[in-house]
């Protein structure tokens, strides 16, 4: 009975030897499958990756549990801040998905070597409109960077926001209004332009010029032949855009609603330049067709080109756009500065005058 254990031991050692003999590659291959499944059900459940995910998950529900409660009690205790709160957040996305779009036009015209005057309408009004509003909008981002300085900025939205913020922080009803505002500025340069316009007449002694200024100054609206009739005016001193008079060009800046108090040389580099870059843009327009806009576009369209157009109906905004662009788009790089004469001349009498196009 004594030795009943280890001869019973050694009878298992023996029949587990056979066993491993026999069925060895069957279980070693059990014993890799066992492993695994541990390593992927350990890997799923207890990763650092995943429990970051987790956590990352459960703070991001919280703080927007604690969002909505904020802006649910601002709602329902002060209104006018939660107007101006919710305007400032959709403000924010709406200028990130801009940047989003604009680094992905930038980033296809390097990999594609795209130049600017080749892409889409829609993506060159997109670039050009981005950039002019960060500019406008670096200010309100360095003020906004310190914490809890958003309070300041909902100050400031509340007292300026014509003059501090962006279009994408207005509301629906502030765009409509500001867009008046602003063309109401720029309206007061349509004169002094047009007193410019008269001398420079004198000066160059050309009888279409001088009855095409008579014609506007009478509240008349030109026709297309009657503008593009004097275009070779606009390639020579005095009028083309290389030997303008600085006054001239000071009044030219508030059309583009660009600063005026710059030194002669760089006022007229600078409306060269924005000049050229709406030529460009509406030869792109020309390609995509003015009847693929939809409203909200096509009223842009014409309130870039000097028009006040939330006032006109889309029949008259496509009228006085076929117009701008028939001119446009007959014009050479060297006679842009007529270009810049038709922010005035297409626009200051439009649509009171009922003579014929």
């Amino acid at each position: 009975m004594a030795l009943f254990p280890s001869r019973f031991c050694s009878y298992l050692s023996l029949g587990r030897l056979c066993c491993f003999r026999k069925y060895g590659s069957t279980i070693d291959q059990y014993s890799r499958y066992v492993a695994c499944r541990f390593r992927l059900t350990t890997s799923r459940h207890y990763s650092s990756s995943t429990v970051r995910c987790g956590i990352g998950r459960y703070v991001a529900s919280r703080l927007q549990y604690a969002n909505n409660k904020y802006e649910g009690f601002l709602k329902r205790r002060y209104p006018r801040l939660y107007q101006i709160h919710h305007t400032f957040i959709e403000g924010f996305k709406l200028l990130f998905y801009d940047a989003k779009d604009v680094g992905r036009i930038r980033a296809k015209m390097l990999c594609h070597v795209i130049q600017f005057q080749d892409l889409p309408y829609r993506e060159m009004e997109k670039v050009r409109q981005f950039r002019r509003n960060v500019i406008k909008a670096i200010p309100l981002l360095m003020i906004s960077m310190p914490p809890f300085a958003n309070y300041l900025i909902f100050v400031l939205m509340y007292f300026f926001p014509r003059q501090l913020l962006i279009p994408h922080f207005w509301t629906p009803r502030q765009q409509v209004e500001f867009r008046g505002v602003y063309h109401s500025f720029r309206a007061q340069h349509h004169q002094p332009v047009l007193r410019g316009l008269e001398d420079m007449s004198q000066q160059v002694k050309d009888v279409r010029l001088n009855d095409l200024y008579t014609k506007v100054q009478r509240g008349g609206h030109p026709k297309v032949s009657e503008i593009l009739a004097v275009r070779s005016l606009f390639s020579r001193p005095p009028l083309g855009i290389k030997r303008m008079n600085v006054d001239q060009m000071r009044h030219m800046c508030r059309l583009l609603f660009l600063t005026p108090h710059l030194p002669g040389f760089l006022i007229g580099r600078r409306l060269k330049s924005h000049a050229l870059e709406l030529l460009l843009l509406d030869r792109a327009l020309m390609r995509l067709r003015p009847q693929q806009l939809t409203e909200s576009e096509l009223k842009q369209a014409c309130y870039v080109r000097g028009l006040s157009s939330d006032g006109l109906n889309l029949n008259q905004c496509h009228e006085w756009l076929s117009q701008w662009l028939q001119v446009s788009t007959s014009l050479k790089e060297s006679e842009v500065s007529l270009l810049l004469y038709n922010l005035v001349l297409l626009s200051v009498n439009y649509p009171n005058s009922s003579s014929p196009h």
